[in-house]
């Protein structure tokens, strides 16, 4: 069984920065495509992030030079380093593998 189990979340002002963390047990984690998605509510859930096995990225236009994602495949983790946040960054942030397997969510909120 996969888990993940995200964090890092919280409350920042704009223009601040953030790092996410998740972190999976239960599979051979350098095999695989791991990525980003958030919600916010209304909104259906939207890539954020992914990076492949071997490291190739995609990012959301909307976060391209201020959002970075990355892996550390000794630690099975996967990162998203997040600066200049903008009050539309806001939004419960998940944690996938293949789209298959999500985390529980950490909450992600920008606002002065």
């Amino acid at each position: 069984q996969v888990q993940l189990v995200e964090s890092g979340g919280g409350l920042v002002q704009p223009g601040g920065s953030l790092r996410l963390t998740c972190t999976a047990s239960g599979s051979v984690f350098a095999m695989y495509t791991m990525g980003w998605y958030r919600q916010t509510p209304g909104k259906q859930r939207e890539l954020v992030a992914q990076i492949t096995y071997d490291g190739t990225t995609t990012y959301a236009d909307s976060v391209k030079g201020r959002f970075t994602i990355s892996r550390d495949n000794t630690k099975n983790t996967v990162y998203l380093q997040m600066k200049s946040l903008k009050f539309d960054d806001t939004g419960v942030y998940y944690c996938t593998q293949r789209l298959r397997y999500w985390g529980q969510g950490t909450q992600v909120t920008v606002s002065s």
